[in-house]
């Protein structure tokens, strides 16, 4: 017998603010992305998403629950890209890539001491277990307008310093000698890439929304060339990834933020296979 219409509305709009908090987050990450992916630097996503999960674990240790649990990670989040972004490779003879790799270990380090430390004293690690695998199904309205308020600051900074984003991308160093104020647009974007992985912790997990950043991205640029393209594309797959990983949790009972995980996964592999089979139809002709 077929649901009755009333039913299938209120359904609706029960489910919406997850439904849309997963397309927004997926759009948002595909978007930051297609920068991080286009400029070498994946482990930047991870090292900042890692200090943010520590800051969130030692905050619940100390008592602090719920969303308020957003604001120590979103700090310490901001204090590791404040390190990347004063961090000169020259001064210390280090790959930007291997600094981000040192500090996301001892980030790593702490989150999983800290994770640790509940058993030990006896405290509930709910709130942080939920941060860690993430928990769509539980978003609110208040929730999605963070994420909007957050993506709006990220396209609002790429339509301002869309050529100086483009001229960082390609080099940092002719960016630095063509005049253009390269401290302050990379201060700006990594205070943007911590604010991404602070507000999408819930919808994705703090373990896995790396892979929503990169893996939408790398499937882009795998189809097109050009950062412009590249970043429509991007959001696009990653609107796909949340939105219909959202779908396959609901339908099948399995983790979101996983199955959102393995959605985008499939989506690069996809791409890769559509590349190699273009090529080779290039090729024979």
């Amino acid at each position: 017998m077929p649901f009755p219409l009333n039913e299938i509305i209120s359904i609706f709009i029960l489910w919406l603010p997850a439904l849309l908090c997963g397309a927004f987050s997926g759009c948002i990450c595909g978007t930051l992305g297609a920068y991080i992916v286009g400029m070498r630097i994946p482990f930047i996503g991870i090292c900042v998403a890692h200090a943010a999960l520590a800051g969130a674990v030692f905050a619940s240790l100390f008592g602090i629950e719920g969303q308020l649990l957003m604001i120590p990670a979103l700090l310490a989040a901001l204090a590791a890209s404040f390190i990347l972004g004063i961090t000169n490779p020259r001064w210390i003879r280090m790959d930007d890539n291997v600094m981000m790799s040192v500090l996301f270990s001892g980030t790593m380090g702490l989150a999983f001491l800290g994770l640790g430390l509940f058993s030990i004293l006896g405290k509930s690690d709910g709130d942080v277990r939920s941060l860690l695998w993430g928990s769509i199904a539980l978003c609110t309205w208040k929730d999605l307008w963070i994420l909007l308020g957050t993506g709006g600051l990220l396209f609002l900074f790429i339509l301002l310093f869309y050529k100086e984003m483009q001229a960082i991308l390609f080099s940092r160093e002719l960016a630095l000698a063509s005049g253009i104020r390269v401290g302050m647009i990379w201060s700006g974007f990594l205070i943007l890439i911590s604010l991404v992985f602070t507000v999408t912790f819930q919808s994705v997990g703090g373990l896995m929304i790396y892979s929503l950043v990169t893996n939408p991205a790398t499937a882009a640029f795998q189809l097109v060339k050009g950062t412009g393209k590249a970043l429509l594309l991007s959001a696009f797959f990653g609107i796909i990834s949340g939105f219909g990983g959202f779908f396959i949790s609901a339908w099948t009972n399995l983790p979101c933020g996983a199955v959102i995980v393995l959605l985008s996964s499939l989506i690069v592999i996809f791409a890769i296979c559509w590349r190699m089979l273009s090529n080779k139809k290039a090729r024979k002709e």
